[in-house]
C-alpha cells in the first residue's frame, strides 16, 4: 500500500510541472502577440517616410536631369550655330582675300596708268603754256555773257591770295554780273566758297531773294568772310550742282578764283565734269538748265593760274558758259 501512494504523488507533480510549462509558453505567446502590431505599424510608417523621401529626391534628380538636358540641347544648338558662322566667316574671308588680290592687281594697273597719264598731263601742260601766249580772253567787265538764268550761284575762292590782292575786284565783278541780269528775271542768289561753306548758312537749302538791299548786304558780308578755303572749287561746285539742280529752273554757276594752289583731287576738271554730266540736263532746245561760267583773278600771289583758267574754259565750254579773266 505504501508503494502505490508514492507513485501517485510523483505523477501529480509531473503533471503540474507540465501544465505550468504550457501555461508559460501560452503567456509568452499572448504577450508577443500584443506588441507585434505596434512594431509592424511603426515599421510601415518608417518605410512610408523613407519611400516619400526617396520619391522627393527622385523628383529633384529628374528636375536636375531636365535642366541639364536643356542646357545640353542649348549648348549643342549654339555649337552648331557657331560652326555655321565659322563656315560663313571662312567663306567671307576667302571672298575678301580674293577681292583684295583683285584690287591689288587693279591698283597696280591703275598706278601704271596714272604714271602714264601724269606724263601725258605734263606734256599737255607744256603745250597749254605755249598756246596760252596766243589765247585771247575777254578782260574787264562781264560783257557778252548769257543772262537767261533765273538763279545765280557764286562759288568763290576766299583764300588769302584772293582777299589780300583782288578782293575789291571780285566784289565789283559780282556787282557787275548781277547788274547784267534783267531785274524782272533774276529770282534768287546763293554764295558759297570752294569748300562748300555758305556765306548765309540759314539759306543753305534755299535762295537769297534778289533785292538791292540783299545785293549790298552780300558784298558787305564778304568783307569779314573767313571760312576755310583750299583753293580748289571742286567741292563748292559739286555742292551747288547737286543741291540746287532743278530741271525746271535755269541756274548760272560762277566760279571765281585765282589758281589751283591746293587742289585736293588728281583731276578737278574731271571730278566736276562727272557731277555736271549726271545732274545737268538739256532742255528741248538743246540748252542745259545749268550754265557754268568762270572768272579768273590772276595776281602776284598765284602759283598756278594757267591750270585754273584752263579748267574754267573746259567747264564753260561744255556747259554753255563764258570765261572772263581779269587783268592785273
Amino acid at each position: 500500500m505504501r508503494k502505490r501512494r508514492d507513485m501517485e504523488t510523483f505523477n501529480l507533480s509531473f503533471l503540474d510541472v507540465v501544465c505550468c510549462g504550457f501555461g508559460a509558453v501560452i503567456l509568452l505567446l499572448v504577450i508577443t502577440k500584443i506588441y507585434e502590431p505596434i512594431t509592424i505599424q511603426k515599421s510601415q510608417k518608417d518605410l512610408q517616410a523613407l519611400v516619400s523621401k526617396l520619391e522627393r529626391e527622385l523628383e529633384i534628380i529628374r528636375g536636375d536631369s531636365t535642366v541639364l538636358n536643356q542646357r545640353l540641347s542649348s549648348s549643342t544648338t549654339q555649337l552648331a550655330n557657331n560652326k555655321e558662322k565659322k563656315n560663313k566667316l571662312s567663306g567671307d574671308l576667302f571672298d575678301i582675300e580674293g577681292q583684295y588680290d583683285t584690287t591689288k592687281a587693279f591698283a597696280q594697273i591703275q598706278s601704271g596708268e596714272r604714271n602714264t597719264l601724269f606724263m601725258i598731263k605734263q606734256s599737255l601742260t607744256e603745250v597749254m603754256k605755249k598756246l596760252q601766249k596766243n589765247q585771247i580772253f575777254s578782260e574787264g567787265k562781264a560783257v557778252g555773257i548769257p543772262v537767261d538764268s533765273e538763279y545765280v550761284i557764286f562759288v568763290i575762292d576766299n583764300s588769302g591770295s584772293m582777299q589780300n590782292n583782288v578782293w575789291g575786284k571780285l566784289k565789283n565783278s559780282m556787282a557787275d554780273i548781277l547788274a547784267a541780269y534783267p531785274k524782272e528775271k533774276l529770282k534768287g542768289i546763293q554764295v558759297l566758297n570752294c569748300n562748300a561753306n555758305y556765306l548765309y548758312p540759314s539759306f543753305k537749302n534755299g535762295w537769297i531773294p534778289d533785292t538791292p538791299g540783299n545785293r549790298n548786304e552780300i558784298l558787305r558780308r564778304l568783307n569779314n568772310w573767313n571760312a576755310i578755303c583750299d583753293s580748289d572749287p571742286t567741292r563748292g561746285v559739286s555742292e551747288a550742282i547737286t543741291r540746287y539742280t532743278d530741271n525746271k529752273k535755269r541756274i548760272a554757276i560762277w566760279i571765281m578764283g585765282d589758281d589751283l594752289a591746293n587742289n585736293l583731287y588728281d583731276d578737278p576738271v574731271e571730278a566736276i565734269r562727272r557731277v555736271a554730266s549726271k545732274f545737268n540736263k538739256i532742255d528741248d532746245s538743246g540748252i542745259p538748265f545749268i550754265r557754268i561760267h568762270g572768272m579768273a583773278f590772276p595776281n602776284n600771289a598765284t602759283f598756278n593760274p594757267v591750270e585754273f583758267q584752263n579748267m574754267l574754259r573746259v567747264l564753260a565750254s561744255e556747259n554753255y558758259g563764258a570765261v572772263v579773266v581779269e587783268s592785273y
